[in-house]
């Protein structure tokens, strides 16, 4: 039997150190690399070669998965998102798309906190400054007592509630899983609409998945809602935000800030309309990027790619009726 060929492009994969390069060498495959995201034009020319591939947050459309047919078994996705990729060219081709539920929840809720308590407190200003020579000063705020509305109550979203209590901050949240006892223990009033909770949150914190619903969600319409110097952060996805929208609040006064660990395109370019603005704060989508949230995300990626070579269904599949089969 043939043995597979691999393309990995995840760049936090291939330059973190850990148990699951240990892992991908005993496998045996023959390992090709790239150093992803992406676009459309360059996955397309990788394409055509492998027969299973640990992908990030490349663009695989219809055309990129016709190009890597027939040989291209089976899709493990490094992470949760599978926004990126065609899901339903995919399942209609018989390509299972795998995933990592379960491994970045800790990781990804710190990250949110690092963001609000970074523009509460003018954190950017302030070590600015000091590395500058200066010892400039502005007064920020405290989280206690504030509403928070979490926007997307799944694995990320309820760990942010845990840490949410932990600094005194009341709960309200919205989203379509919905844990009674978790939010019965936790004190999360439930709110029906996101409009409902936008009007109440001194805070909003997103960790909704993108969908047709979700698009936009964050927009003129829905802003104007909002109370007057509420601030926003976005741990989700770019596109669950309209960017120039934002961007016109930030500088009206309508929102007093955001941050954001994802942008509607990734990388920006240089005059992407929320990466100057001195109350948004955006990080280059690293918020699940740990050492120890890396190889977990990682090591399952890899078990999920040898079990659908295997024929044998993981723990998490996004196109559960893909019939599975042995390959190697």
């Amino acid at each position: 039997m043939s043995k597979p060929r691999v393309l990995i492009t995840t760049t936090s994969f291939q330059d973190t150190p850990g148990d699951h390069h240990r892992l991908l060498k005993e496998t045996g495959w023959e390992i090709v690399t790239a150093r992803g995201p992406l676009n459309e034009a360059d996955t397309l020319a990788l394409m055509g070669d492998f027969d299973g591939y640990i992908c990030g947050d490349d663009a695989i459309t219809a055309k990129v998965l016709e190009k890597a047919l027939p040989r291209l078994k089976v899709i493990s996705k490094y992470g949760i998102g599978v926004d990126k990729i065609d899901l339903k060219t995919a399942t209609a081709k018989g390509i299972p798309v795998l995933f990592t539920p379960g491994v970045n929840h800790t990781t990804v809720a710190e990250h949110a906190f690092l963001l609000l308590l970074a523009l509460e407190r003018n954190f950017l200003f302030h070590t600015d400054s000091t590395r500058s020579g200066g010892w400039k000063r502005k007064t920020g705020f405290e989280l206690l007592g504030k509403t928070m509305g979490i926007v997307g109550l799944g694995r990320i979203g309820k760990e942010v509630a845990v840490r949410a209590k932990a600094f005194g901050i009341e709960l309200v949240g919205h989203g379509r899983h919905w844990d009674d006892a978790f939010a019965k223990q936790y004190g999360i009033r439930r709110m029906d609409t996101v409009e409902d909770l936008l009007k109440i949150s001194d805070y909003v914190s997103l960790h909704t998945d993108l969908k047709p619903e979700t698009q936009n969600l964050i927009c003129a319409r829905t802003i104007a809602l909002m109370k007057p110097g509420a601030l926003i952060v976005n741990c989700a996805r770019g596109e669950v935000v309209n960017s120039a929208d934002v961007a016109a609040a930030l500088k009206s006064g309508a929102l007093r800030g955001y941050a954001s660990d994802v942008l509607d395109f990734e990388p920006p370019a240089a005059d992407h309309p929320l990466t100057n603005l001195p109350n948004s704060i955006i990080t280059p989508h690293i918020a699940s990027r740990t050492n120890e949230s890396v190889v977990r995300q990682a090591s399952t990626a890899v078990h999920n790619l040898i079990a659908g070579f295997r024929g044998e269904k993981p723990e998490g599949v996004k196109n559960p009726e893909v019939p599975f089969k042995k390959h190697f």
